[in-house]
Parts: structure tokens; C-alpha cells; sequence
């Protein structure tokens, strides 16, 4: 079982930036895929960004492509999200995720494991 756990979130104006860190209880956090995703007030809950086993390969959505930067430390057991030029519709829960294999990345519904998430309020 693994554990993660979010923390960083909060409140900034538009155009701000938010740091998430998400910490893992597994020591071998490096045999995980993780995710971050992300839920907003009355949508489904979309993929954000992803980034394999070793940091070498990383995906993004569209819409925080060149503004969200995910990263790995696996020998601190952690995942960060780095959101930069936040926008009013960045405001969501965000959660980390992991996963065991490298496909489907994309689909909320192929993550093994979940944070509790973060609340990330954006203000115009």
C-alpha cells in the first residue's frame, strides 16, 4: 500500500504560482508512474501531467502545457508540480496518483494509488 500525501496548495491571484509537493510512504517510489489530476467544482476529474518511472519522459494537457512543470525526486520520495501564470480555471483539487505501468496514463481511472489532494484557488 502507498501512501500519498499533498501539500502546497492554496490561494493566489491570477497570473501567480503554487508549488505542489506530493510525498510518498513508499520507498521505492521510482516503480511508479505518477500522475498529477486534477478536479474542479462540478467536472469530472482530468489528467494534468504525468511522468515516468526515471523523469526521462513527461506529458502534459493542453491547457497548462508551457505553464506547469511536474518533477520526481525519487530518492526523497516525492513528485512536485511547479504551476506558474496561474489562470481563474487552473482552480481545482489536485491530486497526485500512482500507477504501476507507462500506458492509459491519461484516463484518472488507471491510478492505483491517491492523495488526499490539495485545494488550489485562483482569484481574478
Amino acid at each position: 500500500q502507498v501512501q500519498l500525501v499533498e501539500s502546497g496548495g492554496g490561494l493566489v491571484q491570477a497570473g501567480g504560482s503554487l508549488r505542489l509537493s506530493c510525498a510518498a510512504s513508499e520507498r521505492t517510489l521510482s516503480r511508479f508512474v505518477m500522475g498529477w489530476l486534477r478536479q474542479a467544482p462540478g467536472k469530472e476529474r482530468e489528467f494534468v501531467a504525468v511522468i515516468m518511472w526515471s523523469g526521462g519522459i513527461i506529458y502534459y494537457a493542453d491547457s497548462v502545457k508551457g505553464r506547469f512543470t511536474i518533477s520526481r525526486d525519487n530518492a526523497k520520495n516525492t513528485v512536485y508540480l511547479q504551476m506558474n501564470s496561474l489562470k481563474p480555471e487552473d482552480t481545482a483539487v489536485y491530486y497526485c496518483a500512482a500507477k504501476g505501468d507507462g500506458t492509459n496514463w491519461r484516463n484518472p481511472n488507471n491510478y492505483v494509488y491517491w492523495g488526499q489532494g490539495a485545494q488550489v484557488t485562483v482569484s481574478s
